[in-house]
């Protein structure tokens, strides 16, 4: 295996998650077990980009984990130890050697800067590293 040198690269938040959880024993292990509703604050900065964000349109948001454990490499899914080690890449377990975060929500209100979405469960004051479109199927583009 040959290795690359070090790379220099550039993180920078685009804005914070706005939500009432604020300890991860609130949040529930996928939006879909009741996640609550949260707002995006965009950073008036990255205005123009948000200019198009509008409800209905469903979007993946990246963040940044900023309250996890970089060093574990195995979870125990949905935290019951009973359940046989997995190694984090294949869980969606937040703790992990870099812990962005990946959640696919719909927009349902936008307001200048803030966007709110559906059920999002990340912790209050998350970064927000970016905002993708979802996009259809290859079939159906």
């Amino acid at each position: 295996m040959t290795t690359q040198p070090d790379l220099a690269i550039e993180l920078r938040p685009i804005g914070r998650v706005q939500s009432i959880l604020t300890t991860r024993g609130q949040g529930p292990r996928q939006a879909d077990e009741g996640a609550p509703p949260a707002d995006l604050l965009i950073d008036p900065e990255f205005a123009t980009a948000a200019a198009d964000l509008r409800p209905g349109l469903r979007i993946v948001i990246l963040t940044w984990l900023d309250r996890t454990d970089r060093t574990v490499q195995q979870v125990h899914p949905r935290g019951e130890g009973d359940r046989p080690a997995t190694g984090v890449f294949a869980t969606r377990s937040p703790d992990r050697p870099n812990p962005i975060g990946l959640h696919e929500v719909t927009v349902t209100a936008v307001a200048g800067t803030t966007v709110t979405v559906d059920g999002l469960e990340a912790l209050d004051g998350t970064p927000i590293i970016d905002i993708k479109p979802v996009l259809e199927p290859i079939a159906e583009r």
